[in-house]
């Protein structure tokens, strides 16, 4: 796959974790050389226009990555099209985008920690705790990340 290879990734509202995933791993697939289309969206429509939580992005500038240009919107149908990974953060969001993608587009729908050496399957949803739960996110999404780019690197 390589260079054409184009992920999603995908939470509730895509306001903390989708987005994060998609600063790590635009940030990580640039230091491994890769140019990859990389976008992030959630299964509701919570948030659609808004920058990604004002938390999300202290903790993960912290550790250099930048959010620039990053806005919340919601997975439309040409997604399952456009995208060879739509990777969930959570089994029901995994459960939602099943629903909503056509059959033929199942293979492409796999949770993000499918791709780390973690005990953890599901990126828990920071929301509604502190900063410690951002860092935990963070931490995940860096290894399912290091993971990711090791598998496209291999396909």
């Amino acid at each position: 796959m390589g260079q054409n290879t184009s992920v999603l990734f995908v939470c509730l509202g895509n306001i903390c974790r989708s987005p994060t995933a998609e600063a790590v791993f635009l940030a990580k697939a640039a230091r491994a050389g890769l140019k990859l289309d990389v976008g992030s969206a959630g299964t509701h429509g919570y948030h659609i226009g808004k920058q990604p939580d004002k938390r999300s992005q202290a903790v993960g500038v912290e550790r250099g990555y930048s959010f620039k240009g990053l806005k919340c919107r919601r997975v439309d149908d040409k997604d399952f099209e456009k995208y060879d990974y739509i990777l969930a953060m959570d089994n029901s969001n995994l459960d939602n985008l099943r629903e909503m993608s056509p059959p033929e587009h199942h293979e492409k729908i796999h949770l993000f920690l499918d791709f780390a050496n973690s005990e953890d399957k599901e990126v828990p949803d920071p929301y509604y705790g502190g900063k410690r739960g951002f860092e935990l996110v963070l931490d995940l999404i860096e290894e399912a990340s290091d993971g990711l780019i090791a598998h496209i690197q291999q396909s």
